[in-house]
């Protein structure tokens, strides 16, 4: 069974008297990653507010939410709405500061809503931009470490369940057949997000497969057929029940000619491994970026963004509740323990198709842990599924 993460609140505490603050406030609604992370309810999708001032955590839940809330919030108060007299969560947030005796500068993250913004002022508040929660997020700990590797493992099942079914084609002239039909990235998109709601998880819209030169498009959700000797693509990233995302990518090739494919596929699996090698505490997240492009450079391919072929986008990024979070691997702040990076980087030329690596790692006090245990092999081969999650 995979724990419930936890919020402590100690960070917001650091972050608020560090400032001279009289408390932290943030509203936003089940979209907002932040604010998932504060309360850890799986609210709806109209806004609510979260307050923390005199050492007390306090989530004012919206109407017909009250007991869901009480049952996932971590924090020490939750206040329904007959609990409060104001009805908006901007007002309500102002309600909770002034019952706690906090008046003066309150500290809310940059995207605080313009509405609960002007109520707070025309209540008294001065507000104070604050990276605390953006900065806590970015450090995982066990219990959310143990979410992201089981959320891969469904990941992998997808990835398994593809490359089965790629494995298994059948090749009819310069087609592949499926089930005695032509294969299609449609087709073997919705093949992998079967089996990861099966898994337990949700495909959550983001699941790329892509298939001949539509795999330079690095978001591709077409549907186009998938051919014998060209590259099929796959990036699956699906979300837990918790919140918490994976992100794996692998390259195949049915029946591979040992041509353009072949040379990109070694390329990437080199850069790939220099980039584990770079990863460490302390080290500067963009040099893991730089090593990268210059092992794929090495290899003869371009590198750089305005590439139009070759590695024309960053190492990895940051996952979490955020499919995209800070640190991504061309920032210059260093790493630190606790860190989850993907290292995905990729060879692409939109006349031919793409290849791309992804895996997701934690860095650690000793280097880095790899959270993804699936191969790496361009040839297709029949996988094992996992199944149905222990969530």
């Amino acid at each position: 069974m995979v724990a419930r993460p936890t919020t402590d609140y100690a960070f917001l505490a650091d972050a608020v008297a560090a400032r001279g603050a009289a408390g932290f406030v943030h509203v936003g609604d089940r979209a907002d990653a932040d604010l998932r992370y504060l309360t850890r309810f799986d609210g709806p999708d109209r806004g609510y507010a979260f307050v923390f001032a005199a050492d007390t955590a306090v989530l004012c839940a919206p109407a017909l939410f009250t007991a869901q809330a009480e049952r996932e919030f971590p924090g020490d108060v939750v206040y329904g709405p007959t609990d409060l007299d104001a009805t908006t969560p901007g007002q309500q947030a102002a309600e909770v500061l002034a019952a706690l005796s906090a008046f003066g500068t309150v500290l809310a993250p940059s995207h605080l809503p313009h509405d609960a913004a002007r109520y707070l002022e025309r209540a008294g508040y001065d507000l104070a931009s604050t990276t605390a929660v953006v900065d806590a997020r970015a450090r995982k700990t066990d219990a959310e470490l143990d979410c992201l590797r089981a959320v891969q493992r469904a990941a992998e099942d997808g990835m398994a369940r593809a490359e089965t079914v790629l494995a298994s084609a059948e090749v009819v002239g310069d087609e592949l057949y499926w089930r005695d039909d032509p294969l299609t990235t449609g087709r073997l998109r919705r093949a992998v997000d079967a089996t990861l709601t099966a898994a337990g998880v949700e495909a959550a819209g983001n699941s790329v497969v892509a298939a001949g030169p539509a795999c330079a498009d690095l978001h591709f959700r077409g549907d186009v057929p998938a051919r014998p000797g060209e590259t099929v693509l796959l990036d699956l990233s699906p979300r837990g029940p918790h919140g918490y995302h994976a992100d794996l990518t692998r390259t195949f090739v049915v029946e591979s000619e040992g041509g353009w494919e072949r040379r990109a596929s070694v390329a990437v699996e080199h850069a790939q491994d220099a980039a584990f090698e770079t990863i460490e505490v302390d080290v500067a997240a963009r040099s893991v970026h730089e090593e990268t492009a210059a092992e794929i450079a090495a290899f003869g391919f371009q590198t750089g963004y305005d590439a139009e072929t070759g590695f024309y986008h960053g190492t990895g990024h940051g996952v979490g509740l955020s499919l995209h979070e800070p640190p991504g691997l061309t920032a210059a702040t260093d790493l630190e323990a606790g860190h989850v990076v993907t290292v995905e980087p990729g060879v692409y030329d939109p006349d031919v198709g793409g290849v791309r690596l992804e895996d997701l790692v934690v860095v650690t006090e000793d280097g880095f842990e790899n959270l993804t245990e699936y191969p790496r092999s361009i040839v297709p081969r029949e996988r094992e599924q996992v199944g149905e999650l222990d969530w």
